[in-house]
């Protein structure tokens, strides 16, 4: 036997009268005891001074950081590893005599640091990510996605240090080993290396920021992007139901982003009346004078009707038939008091495209383009202007006698007798 301070409990334990072998068990379960014991205590006051420290900086401590250690537990698993070491230094004596004992409690303390390790570096990562998410430069960047590669890497290297810890091999022929496994490892993690590619390829390019309104038609998405991770992108559509894609597809696939709207001066309005084409028709002195009382176009009637007599009388034009010379139409007219109506309206934005276009004919009429931006981007009320400005132009229709298509009513058929 072993001699030394170590073995003073043995040597007590056999002037005692004991058996070495009985000796020898007593002696390794009363040191294990203790050690344990020892252990839990120095955790306690190891903690305790910890926290006590971790207060007195968070107070004085301009930056928040250290908070975000606390919640997230760091400090409590730093306290872990003194007692942790502790049990190394103790249990190497209580197993003097038991080898193969001693080898398990040793290997499964080692997986203890390692998962521990693992544990406290996860933790600082997730400090950082919540601390980096206060800043306003990286409140709308895939910062998970990024915290996830870096904890895939210490838990792989963390799950091959364990296997070389229970098998006795040596850590670098794991790696030695991975060349003839790389393909299995590839296949393996296919989804996370193209989710790291595609998170990398997203920030880097500005293509999709947390809280973005995007529109994907082929997951059903539309909505706004409350998460990006390695594997996949979250987004809170608005009728409140959850679409997760895969954060590849942000990069294979295509989808809209509507950033560029939110961050312009308004929001697009693009919608047309199907003018019926029977109801479209030059207009008369008559009529002309009557579209004078519409005031948003009064001054324009006046000064293009003087223009258009005058170009007639010059060049001596036959008014007889009204398609002869230069000639008011009620659609022309009715585009001009578009224009007119849009350029006073006080949601509009000025500053942006306004056009009235009329497109091409189609079999149910003419489409009548209204082409503006309101200047209110929310939702709610972006509906409302539309709906307000369509509602009076509508209304205003039958004052220049112009009809909206409507497909014909089908005759019902009288049943047969």
């Amino acid at each position: 036997m072993d001699k030394g301070l170590p073995r003073l409990l043995y040597k007590y334990l056999l002037e005692l009268g004991m058996t070495e072998n009985s000796a020898a068990y007593l002696n390794m379960i009363l040191l294990t005891v203790g050690a344990l014991v020892l252990a839990g205590l120095l955790d306690m006051i190891i903690w305790k001074v910890l926290r006590s420290i971790s207060v007195r900086l968070a107070r004085q401590s301009k930056t928040n950081y250290d908070n975000f250690l606390v919640a997230n537990k760091v400090p409590r698993y730093v306290a872990h590893f003194i007692p942790l070491a502790l049990l190394f230094e103790i249990l190497q004596f209580a197993f003097l005599d038991f080898e193969y004992a001693g080898n398990i409690v040793f290997k499964i303390l080692s997986i203890l640091f390692v998962f521990l390790t693992l544990f406290t570096v996860k933790s600082i990562f997730r400090s950082t990510n919540d601390y980096l998410k206060t800043k306003p430069r990286f409140k709308d960047k895939p910062m998970d996605s990024y915290i996830q590669v870096f904890m895939i890497f210490a838990w792989f290297i963390g799950i091959l240090t364990i296997i070389a810890i229970i098998t006795g091999v040596e850590f670098i022929k794991f790696f030695t080993a991975l060349g003839a496994g790389s393909a299995v490892i590839l296949l393996i993690f296919k989804d996370s290396i193209l989710g790291l590619v595609a998170s990398i390829q997203v920030s880097i390019n500005d293509m999709v920021r947390i809280g973005d309104w995007i529109t994907f038609e082929k997951y059903g998405a539309d909505g706004d992007v409350i998460e990006i991770t390695l594997a996949t992108v979250k987004v809170q559509n608005f009728d409140k139901t959850i679409t997760t894609i895969p954060t590849y597809a942000l990069i294979s696939d295509s989808f809209k982003n509507w950033r560029g709207m939110q961050e312009s001066g308004g929001r697009r309005i693009k919608r047309s009346l199907i003018i019926s084409q029977n109801s479209i028709r030059f207009l008369t002195d008559e009529d002309v004078e009557n579209l004078k009382k519409i005031q948003l176009i009064a001054p324009y009637l006046h000064t293009r009707s003087e223009q258009i007599t005058e170009h007639n009388t010059s060049n001596q034009i036959d008014k007889s038939l009204a398609i002869n010379g230069r000639n008011l139409t009620n659609i022309g007219v009715f585009r001009k008091y578009i224009n007119q109506y849009l350029e006073n309206h006080s949601a509009v934005n000025k500053d942006m495209t306004l056009m009235v276009r009329q497109l091409a004919p189609t079999t149910q009429g003419i489409p009548l383009e209204i082409y503006a931006f309101s200047s209110d981007k929310r939702w709610e009320n972006y509906e409302y202007i539309m709906s307000d400005v369509f509602d009076h132009l509508i209304s205003a229709l039958p004052y220049f006698n112009l009809e909206l298509y409507e497909i014909p009513v089908s005759v019902t058929a009288m049943p047969s007798t």
